[in-house]
């Protein structure tokens, strides 16, 4: 896996933090000084911290888990959603649905409810409903799909949490915590980053800077992702090797050749009880 590039980081502006009078004091390990009155963040540290993270996600991937990307501001929706669809990823990029986390259940039934309409369309039943209960249901459907269709594969809790701005989703953040579910973060220097488990201190504003770093992190997904198929397929190919070895016609067994050793003997015992000729 390669490791984050410091000048791509430098280009995509992820070192501007927020104002100095704006700042948390709890992000001073990864401030590297002021400028007009600006925090500029230490690119160093957000390289070793994005390369941490990198790590994480693709030892889940690989594994098989669930990463939930997490982003519902306007200059990050697109980018998320377009980066974590690429890996086959589950992404929330509207409202953030209440409990989605801690009332996991009553989302999966949400989510259910739009996969019978789904059914209700498919075989034709939707047609002999009414043109009221059509429209209804129409309704119903868009609603579900805008806020629960890209966690629609999303059968059980993730694995962990990707978060690229900390205090617009705080309840993401809280619902994971109380969950103990590992949250990996984008943490700009007017945020608290005690809550979150992999903190990636950048800038959460610009597109530029969340694209770089979702780029990194996604990479190293498909990565993980790639190296499980691969895994799979020596599986399937060693098992099918062995179920042909097993399954072979065995060779004609050869009968074991009699041993002239036991005959020898035999002639010379009696050769020995033999009387001498005069």
């Amino acid at each position: 896996m390669p490791n984050t590039n410091f000048q791509d980081l430098l280009d995509a502006g992820c070192h501007f933090g927020h104002l100095k009078r704006k700042w948390n004091p709890k992000m001073a390990p990864y401030i590297f000084m002021e400028k007009n009155g600006i925090h500029i963040i230490d690119l160093h540290k957000t390289a070793l911290k994005i390369d941490e993270a990198a790590n994480i996600m693709k030892q889940l991937a690989r594994a098989g888990r669930k990463v939930l990307f997490v982003a519902t501001k306007k200059q990050a929706k697109e980018i998320v959603a377009e980066k974590a669809k690429a890996v086959n990823m589950p992404y929330v990029t509207e409202r953030w649905p209440g409990g989605m986390l801690t009332n996991f259940p009553t989302i999966r039934k949400a989510v259910k409810k739009m996969n019978t309409i789904d059914k209700m369309i498919a075989d034709g039943t939707f047609e002999t409903l009414a043109k009221r209960e059509k429209l209804q249901i129409t309704r119903q459907r868009a609603k579900l799909e805008k806020n629960l269709g890209s966690i629609a594969d999303l059968n059980r809790l993730p694995s962990a949490v990707f978060v690229v701005d900390v205090q617009k989703e705080a309840n993401a953040v809280k619902e994971a915590n109380r969950l103990s579910i590992p949250v990996i973060a984008m943490v700009d220097t007017c945020c608290d980053p005690t809550p979150i488990d992999y903190v990636i201190p950048a800038n959460d504003d610009a597109a530029k800077s969340i694209a770089v770093v979702m780029d990194a992190l996604c990479a190293a997904i498909a990565e993980g992702l790639e190296e499980r198929r691969v895994e799979k397929e020596k599986e399937v190919k060693d098992e099918a090797a062995q179920s042909k070895e097993n399954d072979a016609p065995v060779g004609k067994k050869l009968r074991p050749r009699k041993s002239a050793k036991p005959a020898v003997e035999a002639a010379e015992q009696q050769a020995e009880e033999k009387p001498e000729e005069k």
